[in-house]
């Protein structure tokens, strides 16, 4: 989609023109094919590394702009978000030192990024989701100064009609909305690209899609989203509610997301795939080049099919067919979009061995899949990967139950060992990266359960805040050294730096697990909720959520010393309450909140985002971060 320039579509003029163009792409692809015009006697890989670019006190940083001009290199580009970056690799032959050609190239630019970044005081990071991620990251003031970012957000809120939603449960659970998709910010990717011939493609995509949950379960690196423990790939989950252009209606007549997994196996070609979403999708971007196809086609030249191009490019399966054109001749290819970025590069490219090995190999028995598995399984397969990782359970060909450690170490690395030396891949490129993939799953060590086990340990140790950052540090620091992830130890809090890395802001300390009431409610419940939860302060909201009053231990005294004689007491919290309190925001610096506090001798802060109650700060936060930075003072001594 980003190799041309788009355009809104404003009118059923435009759509109907650019629908033209890509019915007649579609047409010149079928002639292409019927013709055996594509290339079929070479094989090549690739891969599209996307990161987040993070500060020093490891928090996302929305420099993408000043990075790209300082770099100048075609291979790098723009993301969706200003604080993420993709690199463009080469595209090589599948054969002899790929791999290590590819990590090379990977390693190369990276260098370049480090030398680049460090000149602004910033870092890079490969990970699904950064920790460290917050709502105020995602405005869209960070979405990246790109036409055809904007153009496709209006057009996705506006088939949307209404709030984007979001409901993921793991160990915690995130339910939130927002007026525009923007936690597509926080998803980072390795994507992997494989070229077939037009002849083999049915079995490759179909095979694409029945292996896309164990290979996702021995790769899984994105736990964590905005300080909740979520999926072992929350990607998965979160990219699929975010570009979700359906309503309530569509739901009811069952209408597929633009992000799937499509419900479907393909029978006899790569235009089964596009003519269905032809069918189903509508027109989100125009192209501003038009190209007559099947004009160029008849003058004996290979047509970009730009418009069908840019059709795709607006529907996200997880595995696509993807068009190109390299050295004059025409190829097909699909590409891995379930992959996250890291844990590390070294990770990355045993990732990219071990699926291009199986794509490679596709034995007998994986072949004509329609015949031999009902495909609501493969689903199935990939939402248990996605979420449970390596303690997944999948459902095999023939109805068989398996374990996803078993049948990765014991059926899915040999036939991928068995498609690279078919491949001609080097012996000691296979060994090290399907090594790799072998000690991760036999540990049980992805990035995610890593990143999981140290949550655990952390949280016992320090605030919330603290054990994000120390986990995002620990991260960078660990890839820095590429070793891969199943021999990192697991990180410690004192990783997360200084008190400015973990105080600095009122978000960083503030306690967002409300106990709230409302006006109408008695003044009794909250004089039991503060017995209960031993806390000396309850805001008041209205059905909104917004700010509306506060309750403090003070003013329950200064009540029941007045109404103790009365043996009943149906006093409402209006009546008593502080109405339009003194409240501060997230952004707010610590050492403010402080002096706003000191200066109205008042002994907690509301914290309001926009006008919606979000959390509240107190003098016992301030006395935790007081022994906090004590105990590091005497630590530093």
């Amino acid at each position: 989609m980003g190799e041309f320039h788009v355009t809104r579509v404003d009118n059923p003029e435009s759509i109907r023109r650019f629908t033209h163009y890509i019915l007649k792409d579609l047409k010149a692809l079928e002639e292409m094919l019927r013709r055996d015009m594509f290339e079929t006697d070479v094989q090549r890989i690739g891969a599209e590394q996307e990161l987040c670019l993070i500060d020093k006190f490891w928090r996302p940083a929305p420099i993408i702009e000043d990075v790209l001009a300082a770099i100048d290199d075609p291979h790098f580009t723009t993301e969706l978000a200003k604080f993420n970056l993709e690199i463009n690799l080469d595209p090589v032959e599948f054969t002899g030192d790929c791999f290590s050609r590819i990590e090379q190239q990977l390693n190369t630019c990276l260098e370049k990024l480090e030398k680049v970044l460090h000149r602004m005081g910033a870092e890079y990071i490969l990970v699904g989701i950064l920790p460290t991620i917050r709502y105020i990251d995602l405005e869209m003031e960070n979405m990246t100064d790109r036409k055809r970012y904007a153009i496709l957000f209006e057009k996705i809120k506006e088939l949307r009609g209404g709030d984007f939603q979001y409901n993921i449960k793991g160990i915690d659970e995130l339910i939130t909305r927002q007026e525009y998709p923007t936690f597509e910010f926080c998803n980072t990717s390795f994507q992997v690209h494989f070229q077939t011939t037009p002849q083999d493609f049915p079995d490759a995509y179909n095979f694409s899609k029945l292996i896309a949950a164990p290979v996702l379960a021995a790769a899984t690196n994105s736990p964590l989203l905005v300080g909740k423990r979520l999926w072992h790939e929350t990607r998965i989950a979160l990219f699929q509610q975010a570009i979700d252009t359906r309503n309530v209606l569509h739901h009811l007549r069952e209408k597929r997301g633009r992000v799937s997994f499509p419900k479907q196996w393909i029978h006899h070609s790569v235009l089964e795939i596009l003519q269905d979403d032809i069918a189903r999708f509508r027109v989100l971007l125009c192209s501003e080049e038009y190209e007559d196809s099947l004009k160029i086609l008849k003058n004996g030249e290979i047509p970009k099919l730009k418009a069908l191009n840019t059709f795709n490019g607006t529907v996200y399966r997880w595995n696509r067919a993807c068009y190109g054109v390299f050295n004059g001749k025409p190829h097909l290819r699909i590409e891995n979009r379930t992959l996250p970025s890291g844990p590390t590069v070294r990770d990355e490219i045993a990732n990219a061995a071990f699926w291009s090995g199986l794509m490679n190999a596709i034995p007998e028995k994986y072949k004509n899949l329609p015949e031999k598995i009902e495909f609501d399984e493969v689903v199935t397969n990939f939402i248990k990967a996605a979420r449970l990782g390596l303690d997944s359970t999948f459902t095999w060909l023939n109805n068989k139950t398996v374990n996803a450690r078993e049948l990765i170490l014991k059926e899915l690395l040999p036939l991928s060992r068995d498609g690279l030396q078919k491949a001609g891949v080097h012996s000691e490129d296979i060994q090290k990266n399907l090594e790799l993939i072998e000690q991760r799953v036999r540990r049980k060590k992805t990035g995610s359960q890593w990143m999981l086990d140290s949550f655990a340990k952390l949280k016992e140790e320090g605030t919330l805040e603290e054990t994000l950052v120390a986990i995002t540090a620990a991260i960078v620091h660990r890839q820095k050294k590429g070793k891969p992830v199943y021999q990192w130890k697991l990180a410690k809090l004192t990783e997360a730096g200084n008190w400015i890395n973990k105080f600095l802001r009122v978000e960083q300390i503030m306690s967002t697990e409300l106990f709230t009431v409302q006006e109408n409610d008695l003044v009794d419940l909250v004089a039991n909720i503060m017995d209960w939860k031993h806390i000396r302060h309850v805001p008041v909201e209205n059905e909104k959520g917004s700010l509306v009053g506060l309750i403090t231990s003070g003013i329950l005294l200064k009540h029941y010393g007045k109404t103790l004689e009365r043996s009943q007491n149906f006093t409402p919290v209006k009546e008593i309450m502080i109405p339009n309190p003194i409240y501060t925001t997230p952004e707010t610096l610590t050492t403010e909140a402080i002096k706003v506090m000191r200066k109205n001798k008042i002994g907690c802060l509301p914290v309001v985002k926009g006008d919606k109650l979000v959390g509240i700060v107190t003098e016992h936060d301030f006395v935790k971060i007081s022994a906090r930075l004590l105990e590091q003072i005497f630590e530093d001594n």
